[in-house]
């Protein structure tokens, strides 16, 4: 058990398909002995869809992860000067988010978490969630891929006829994922 005793911050984006594999994947961070901090987008935080209520869901992480959610810009900047997390996961990671990554810009908890957490030199994994990621934000996956300290959970096209652009994380190996990234190492293959 690698993970046992790490400190995992999971900021959760807008992908409201993928609750429920985000669900699962911290019961299995939960069951390696980790220790979880959930940070909620303010997407998440407002908008409700046809997959569930939101507030329902960021109350059902934090019972799963006995952490209250960072919900503000500025409770998630003391991550940096705390340095507190081994490792972030950002999972789902939608394409604005991607794209806002790879631009620079930290308009969001979740944004504000990853650069804090970067400046400490410590690995950001990434489990995509986008319809766009063969399309406009492939570049941006392409720019990731390239900064150190960034790692991507494995992914594939998720439904290549009816969306030929969507592409989404693997999410039954973020475990293994976190483990190699902790390791300085990214997970092969990267696309399934």
């Amino acid at each position: 058990m690698k993970l046992e005793g790490k400190k995992i911050g999971l900021a959760i984006t807008g992908s409201f398909c993928t609750f429920s594999k985000m669900e699962e994947a911290v019961s299995a961070l939960m069951a390696e002995g980790a220790s979880i901090y959930p940070i909620i987008s303010t997407n998440v935080q407002t908008t409700d869809s046809r997959f569930g209520d939101t507030t329902e869901f960021i109350s059902h992480i934090s019972d799963l992860t006995g952490n209250p959610p960072i919900l503000k810009l500025e409770d998630a900047e003391p991550i940096g000067p705390q340095g507190y997390l081994d490792i972030l996961l950002i999972a789902p990671c939608t394409g604005n988010t991607l794209a806002k990554l790879a631009n620079g810009i930290t308009d969001t908890p979740v944004l504000m978490a990853a650069k804090a957490h970067l400046r400490n030199s410590k690995p950001l994994v990434i489990s995509i969630s986008t319809n766009d990621a063969l399309g406009i934000n492939f570049k941006n996956i392409g720019q990731l891929f390239n900064i150190k300290n960034i790692y991507f959970v494995p992914f594939g096209q998720d439904n290549a006829i009816k969306k030929p652009n969507s592409m989404i994380a693997r999410t039954d190996q973020i475990v293994r994922t976190l483990e190699e990234a902790l390791e300085g190492k990214q997970i092969q293959p990267v696309i399934l």
